[in-house]
């Protein structure tokens, strides 16, 4: 069985030509999430994340977590590295769908100086892909 699959789901058609637009519809979402970890324009937090999203990691030896409010603070205290005429180093290094309308992201984004592996689970809602959880790792400063 197809990982796309989703015969058990009534909400989603199972048909597996659209596996190929699936994936380019969730590429279109990571790239705005690269485009947001880039210039920290909060504006747009919306488009990339749902608004109950939670995000975990440790940051200073400490487990964080933190709600949207609080991470669309520290984007917003953030100087962008887009301002910092800072390279852009993102990589996708996985994708795995669990159905048509979720799907695990593992990407590598450089912020700055800083290099961080992000797991992002990624629902879609009403035809979006929205982030609803984020686990961040922060490799190197």
């Amino acid at each position: 069985m197809s990982p796309l699959d989703t015969t058990k789901d009534p909400d989603t058609k199972a048909d597996p030509t659209d596996e190929g637009a699936d994936m380019a519809s969730l590429m279109v979402a990571v790239r705005k999430y690269f485009d947001l970890m880039y210039d920290c324009d909060t504006s747009r937090f919306g488009e990339v994340f749902l608004p109950t999203v939670n995000l975990h990691g440790f940051r200073d030896g400490k487990m964080q977590a933190w709600p949207a409010g609080v991470y669309i603070d520290v984007l917003n205290k953030r100087q962008s590295p887009k301002s910092l005429n800072a390279p852009r180093d993102n990589e996708i290094l996985l994708v795995d769908f669990a159905s048509r309308t979720q799907a695990l992201v593992k990407a590598r984004v450089r912020v700055a100086n800083m290099m961080f592996i992000d797991h992002l689970i990624y629902h879609r809602i009403d035809g979006t892909w929205l982030i609803t959880s984020k686990g961040f790792h922060l490799v190197s400063e």
